[in-house]
């Protein structure tokens, strides 16, 4: 009898949790840009009194240069992928129907000039709930699998959660599970990373 071969598992997702909050997503060397999506389920009309829940992606970032700023469709601060701050919002999804949810791109080609990145969401219109959203963010690096975190422990008194904390050390980008709800919006999300940024109204 010949022994049997077993394949190579190939790993295609990593789902961080609260055990196993941390992943290398990208060494030096690695190009492309990764995109990070989020999707959530439409909300009921009529729950809480509300209508479909408009969640938003949104990112906070701080480069080696000392410039930081947000990426977000609320002010039409959209990004650009190729300029500073590498980061770019691709729409906004105003209800959850969109099969493509939102999408934000990173150029890694420009991976030595971040410092530190945090993927947050907030939601801009309707009741919070989170429960209903039953939001994830998944993360597709150029190469290698992609990485999954679930909005889960929903916190329905929160408009804003802060998803994922990515990290350039040693040119190394790191991401971590954070899945910390916040009361507040952005400039409460800002302060509680130590951002830093101050902040005025803004609209869509």
């Amino acid at each position: 009898m010949a022994p049997i071969r077993r394949q190579p598992v190939q790993l295609t997702k990593v789902t961080l949790t609260k055990a196993s909050p941390t992943v290398s997503l990208a060494k030096s060397g690695q190009t492309g840009t990764m995109r990070v999506n989020l999707n959530w389920t439409q909300g009921r009309r009529g729950l809480f009194g509300g209508g479909a829940i408009d969640l938003d992606l949104a990112c906070l970032y701080q480069l080696k240069n000392g410039s930081k700023g947000v990426v977000q469709a609320l002010g039409r601060s959209f990004g650009n992928l190729h300029r500073p701050p590498y980061i770019r919002l691709d729409g906004d999804d105003r209800s959850g129907r969109t099969a493509g949810g939102e999408n934000l791109h990173i150029n890694l080609d420009h991976l030595a000039e971040f410092k530190r990145i945090l993927i947050f969401a907030y939601i801009y219109d309707g009741a919070p709930n989170w429960s209903a959203a039953d939001g994830v963010v998944t993360l597709y690096p150029p190469t290698g699998p992609e990485v999954e975190v679930r909005l889960d422990s929903p916190d329905n008194r929160a408009r804003s959660c802060a998803i994922a904390l990515l990290k350039n050390e040693n040119n190394e980008l790191t991401v971590t599970r954070e899945v910390r709800y916040i009361n507040g919006t952005q400039s409460e999300v800002s302060k509680a990373y130590r951002w830093g940024l101050k902040w005025a109204a803004g609209r869509k």
